[in-house]
């Protein structure tokens, strides 16, 4: 049954989002283990295309924030405004308060707005002027950057970085694909036409499942052999944390959701290592030259060389 509401979900994504397949599934594996998903690619791509189109397949409240220098925190959580006929103040919620909120070009702005999302993204509450507002399920978080652009860019911190469950990349389509969109242009034809195809309490049922995926202790080990790698690796500055490994264990387990299954395997581990941790690690070759892509050589070798449990 899951199964094919997900199916259903994807489909009706890659109406209008013509690009790469897996990182639909990415996005979705996300929102089923209640994570959020930055995604970094070279503009035009689609990012904000694809952000838009699981919104809109699912009947529940969509923000977008465009993120720039001179965005405070209260743009963000909302501020209290004073009402003259009660003689108090009142909250007026921000575009926080929704159910999938698009954060674009998240690097554009400053540390301090950026880390108005970090409590949202933990604990899916925001605490303003002390009051707890509980956010409402689902609640995820899809961000946007550029990773070439860097004037007028501020680097989000590691603690930022540990909040994205997945990091996902999008590259440019197939020529086929390519093709359909220069001659049908989805995304300005169709994307506004997008019907939902899936409820809120639907994807919060699908959520709930996610914890009972079996598991076996095998393949937390193997989490947890390729966890204590990174942080021994000799070309490793920072390695993964326990966040990390159960960001990754639980994006495991949305993945035997994603296919259909009752139980993860150790391909899931295999499939999801990268994408789940090269944004929580730090080389020493980054340190030193900027060498952005070193992290995933780094991993992968990681992965090919940790035994896989049977």
């Amino acid at each position: 049954m899951a199964a094919t509401a997900i199916d259903r979900l994807r489909t009706n994504v890659q109406t209008v989002f013509l690009g790469n397949t897996r990182a639909v599934d990415l996005l979705l594996i996300g929102l089923l283990a209640r994570g959020h998903v930055l995604i970094e690619d070279v503009p035009g791509v689609g990012k904000t295309l694809l952000a838009k189109a699981l919104a809109k397949s699912i009947a529940c409240d969509f923000s977008r924030i465009q993120l720039t220098p001179d965005l405070l925190p209260g743009d963000v959580l909302g501020v209290s405004v004073f009402n003259r006929d009660r003689s108090e103040f009142e909250f007026k919620p921000g575009p926080i308060f929704t159910n999938i909120l698009l954060a674009d070009e998240i690097n554009r702005t400053t540390p301090r707005t950026q880390s108005a999302l970090l409590e949202a993204m933990s604990e899916e509450q925001v605490s303003v002027e002390n009051h707890t507002y509980q956010l409402k399920r689902p609640f995820m978080v899809v961000a946007t950057q550029n990773p070439f652009e860097f004037e007028g860019t501020y680097h989000l911190p590691e603690n930022q970085l540990d909040r994205f469950m997945l990091k996902v990349g999008i590259g440019y389509p197939a020529r086929a694909n390519e093709h359909l969109i220069l001659t049908t242009q989805p995304s300005r034809t169709l994307i506004d036409g997008l019907k939902p195809v899936m409820s809120a309490a639907e994807v919060v049922q699908m959520q709930d499942a996610v914890p009972n995926i079996r598991i076996d202790t095998s393949i937390v080990d193997y989490v947890l052999d390729l966890a204590e790698a990174t942080r021994h690796h000799e070309q490793l500055h920072l390695g993964i944390s326990t966040r990390g490994a159960l960001a990754l264990t639980t994006a495991v387990q949305a993945a035997a959701v994603l296919h259909g299954r009752e139980y993860a395997l150790p391909d899931d581990v295999k499939d999801l290592f990268i994408a789940s941790c090269a944004h929580r690690v730090i080389s020493k070759t980054y340190l030193g030259n900027g060498d952005a892509d070193a992290t995933t050589r780094i991993l992968q070798s990681i992965l090919d060389r940790t035994p896989t449990p049977k």
